[in-house]
């Protein structure tokens, strides 16, 4: 990703340390109250910070003393003077507290930011994966 500071790379590197640190308050600062989210895992979408919050908390509630350092590829972004979008490629990486590799998977994200009262708050999130055909399973990575 690149070192410049951008609302792009302030907030995925946002959503990297709250994903690491399993901390919901942080995930969920990242986002507007009224988001809308396409994820690729259980639910079609989550409409609104509190839907997005409680997916938050379930997910790292989930990990038990297990880490995730989540990095991003190929950032793309375009940033305007108060709307930022922006692809790539995001990794999400487990390991155990001992430091073992566990599994990682390698998925596809946009993000869509709007700058609120002065601050960017990402609006739209969507992941996702390509689909084998034959199989109709995503592919987890490249």
């Amino acid at each position: 990703m690149s070192t410049d500071h951008t609302p792009v790379t302030r907030a995925l590197e946002a959503y990297a340390a709250a994903v690491r640190a399993k901390d919901v308050d942080a995930f969920a600062d990242i986002y507007a109250e009224d988001v809308h989210v396409f994820d690729a895992w259980g639910r079609w979408e989550h409409v609104g910070i509190a839907a997005w919050r409680a997916m938050a908390t379930e997910w790292f509630g989930s990990l038990g003393t297990e880490l995730v350092d989540v990095t991003f590829a190929e950032v793309r972004s375009s940033i305007g003077s108060n709307v930022a979008f922006a692809s790539a490629a995001v990794t999400y990486a487990a390991t155990s507290a001992a430091g073992e590799s566990l599994r990682s998977m390698t998925n596809r994200i946009t993000v869509g930011l709007e700058r609120q009262d002065g601050t960017w708050k990402v609006v739209h999130e969507h992941t996702s994966l390509p689909i084998d055909l034959a199989s109709g399973r995503g592919i987890f990575s490249r």
